[in-house]
């Protein structure tokens, strides 16, 4: 049995979604809440294994509350479920840990197999969000990939990589920093493979993008 949490201010909404789910035998509404402080409330009394979230709440809204259980309850899922087709609400959610995204003019088959998909360890976002948020979302993970790979380089290899940044070759970058030709290289070799790049041309692209010159 699939134990769901409803965090909805609308006492009128909570129900239609109570009924609307439980039409699954599979899933059970096992507590309610009309904020987000209420949803934090009741996780300590209450085994839930997901949460639909409505966004605007008072007390403590829907991204508030995804934050703080997504840091205090790891292994509840979280799907937002919101009238507002706002991207920077998709995007802010989905950094604050929430599973899926569905908007409430979803039908009832979609918010059961949203939610089926989140337990399963998928990613639900209504198609009408996706189109705009997707593509943010990948660029943002590239570009917290790029900070972790440079987050492997030494310090001395960092100034090897504006050097090649800046077109210099690896005898200049020698002279530049005191070094051996011979060590150029090898702290090429291994900035290549911490990079995960194929080559020089590559390298001093990424130090182009990344701001390292």
């Amino acid at each position: 049995m699939i134990n769901v949490l409803i965090a909805e201010d609308q006492a009128i909404v909570r129900n239609g979604l109570k009924m609307i789910i439980e039409q699954d035998a599979d899933i059970f509404v096992a507590a309610e809440a009309e904020n987000g402080k209420d949803a934090l409330s009741l996780l300590e009394t209450v085994q839930i294994d997901l949460i639909l979230m409505d966004v605007r709440m008072p007390v403590m809204d829907g991204l508030e509350a995804t934050k703080q259980i997504r840091a205090k309850y790891p292994h509840i899922k979280i799907l937002i479920l919101t009238t507002f087709n706002d991207e920077e609400y998709a995007i802010r959610a989905f950094q604050e840990g929430a599973n899926g995204f569905l908007l409430k003019n979803a039908d009832s088959a979609a918010l059961i197999n949203s939610i089926k998909s989140c337990l399963a360890g998928g990613m639900s976002i209504h198609a009408d969000v996706a189109a705009k948020v997707m593509p943010k979302l990948l660029n943002e993970n590239r570009r917290h990939k790029q900070t972790e790979l440079i987050d492997t380089l030494t310090a001395r290899e960092v100034e090897v990589v504006k050097h090649v940044g800046l077109g210099k070759t690896n005898k200049e970058i020698a002279g530049e920093l005191y070094l051996s030709v011979g060590t150029v290289k090898n702290h090429l070799t291994q900035i290549l493979q911490k990079l995960e790049l194929r080559d020089r041309t590559q390298l001093a692209i990424f130090a182009v993008k990344n701001d390292l010159i």
